[in-house]
């Protein structure tokens, strides 16, 4: 085990955000017990001590240095507009922060918002787009259950998270502006020594290795000699494709990494090329 100091990692102690979080470091290979109920854990294999806290307080302990690091939703971290530091943005629990009206309620556009009600758990960003858009409003913040305001007549809109949008259809209502996009953020206090931010280092190395390989696919392929130049081209592989020769005269196989995001577009070219037998493996750790 390293022998750097501990790092104090503050997570969601419930929700999507913590099932996401704890996931990752399951990943990253790091071991600790995350029972329910549980407030703190220290790690058996990693430097890290965890603290599972209520999102909205986060940012928080990490301004104060209760916390050296913590992961949340990039939307609590701009409302809460506490003094951190934003590492690196994690590309998961990913939603948006959109305006919603009642159902039968007309809208053309932005201006519809002028002098409305409109209650919301984020008056910080919500205040903010409404300023640039030259809109006035009057912002009720409430915590909780948002989107029944309209239907008790507390607000004429709604400002709230989305995810899949299914909450808002079942009270009524419609989204007619996203007004901010989140993920999860990895933020750290600013003042973090030297000795901790090594510790951090050591951590960002095993998330980013763990994405490299969640968004790529290792391929194997047979192919005929004369289309390993072609074949070649279409595999850029981390450096370059490893061609080994076949014990069949006049054939190869080849070696190479492929992103998730030109996998079946390259399957095909590669199908077209003379590729054959290809194989496609699921990469757990990829090390650049």
């Amino acid at each position: 085990m390293s022998t750097n100091p501990s790092l104090r990692i503050a997570i969601q102690k419930s929700g999507r955000l913590s099932e996401d979080s704890l996931r990752l470091f399951k990943e990253c290979g790091i071991k600790f017990d995350s029972g329910t109920g549980r407030l703190k854990s220290v790690a058996s294999n990693f430097p890290a001590e965890f603290l599972f806290l209520r999102d909205d307080d986060i940012p928080g302990y990490v301004e104060d240095g209760v916390a050296d690091v913590g992961i949340v939703g990039e939307n609590v971290q701009v409302e809460t507009a506490k003094a951190v530091e934003v590492v690196y943005k994690l590309g998961f629990s990913k939603c948006r922060l959109s305006i919603a009206i009642p159902r039968g309620d007309p809208y053309e556009g932005v201006q519809n918002l002028q002098n409305k009600r409109i209650a919301t758990s984020y008056p910080v960003i919500l205040g903010q787009f409404l300023a640039e858009q030259g809109v006035r409003a009057d912002i009720h913040e409430i915590s909780g259950s948002v989107e029944i305001a309209p239907g008790i007549g507390l607000a004429d809109a709604v400002c709230d998270i989305v995810s899949s949008g299914s909450t808002l259809i079942s009270n009524g209502l419609k989204e007619v502006e996203t007004i901010f996009r989140s993920e999860a953020v990895l933020i750290a206090h600013p003042g973090l020594p030297a000795e901790k931010r090594n510790t951090l280092d050591q951590l960002l190395f095993r998330i980013k290795a763990v994405q490299a390989a969640a968004s790529s696919k290792y391929i194997v392929l047979n192919a005929p000699n004369n289309a390993i130049e072609t074949i070649v081209a279409l595999l850029p592989g981390m450096k370059a494709p490893t061609v080994v020769p076949l014990s069949t005269p006049g054939w190869s196989a080849i070696h190479s990494v492929l992103s998730e995001e030109d996998f079946w577009e390259k399957i095909d070219a590669l199908r077209a090329a003379g590729a054959e037998g290809i194989l496609v493996v699921p990469i757990e750790k990829m090390i650049r």
